[in-house]
């Protein structure tokens, strides 16, 4: 497991190293989680898992999280490198802490450029940190952005905000 940024409580650390163990794999956090701009309560924790084998990690995964097949999303994303990646995501929150993860899983074949375009929003400039600082606040603690407005928001302040060209994401659900 690596570490993150910021400072997570015990319990939360615990539930990522019990995780690691159970799938036998290291966990990666990036994200907000690794940046000046988490919002600890309220910023979800994002995890990368890489694996040979996706449908038995994403098993063990929901068997672990004790998440229905319906929480299993695909994700398909054309890299800056105009690699195309694909992969699937899994939102766990546990209501009574209101602990929020998001997993990412690829297969181990796409490691080095889902890292690479990770670590490319991890060092980011102060300003872009402010930005980011300023539009969670109006999300999170007075909610006056919806959540289409700031994740659009934040999506454009790490991407074009930071110097560069947008992605193409996409997360096709089971509905």
């Amino acid at each position: 497991m690596y570490n993150t940024k910021n400072k997570l409580p015990k319990n939360t650390i615990q539930f990522y190293e019990e995780l690691s163990n159970y799938l036998d794999t290291k966990i990666h956090f990036y994200g907000s989680v690794q940046r000046d701009d988490y919002f600890p309560n309220h910023s979800d924790i994002d995890v990368v898992i890489f694996t040979d084998n996706e449908k038995s990690t994403i098993e063990k995964l929901k068997h672990f999280l004790n998440a229905e097949k319906g929480k299993v999303k695909k994700v398909f994303w054309k890299l800056r490198t105009n690699r195309f990646v694909r992969g699937h995501k899994i939102k766990y929150v546990d209501k009574e802490t209101n602990f929020q993860t998001e997993f990412s899983i690829y297969n181990v074949t796409y490691k080095d450029d889902v890292l690479k375009n990770h670590m490319e929003k991890t060092v980011i400039p102060y300003y872009a940190t402010i930005l980011l600082m300023i539009i969670k606040f109006l999300y999170y603690k007075i909610p006056l952005l919806s959540k289409s407005i700031f994740l659009y928001l934040k999506n454009k302040i790490l991407s074009v905000g930071i110097g560069l060209p947008e992605e193409d994401f996409i997360v096709i659900g089971n509905k």
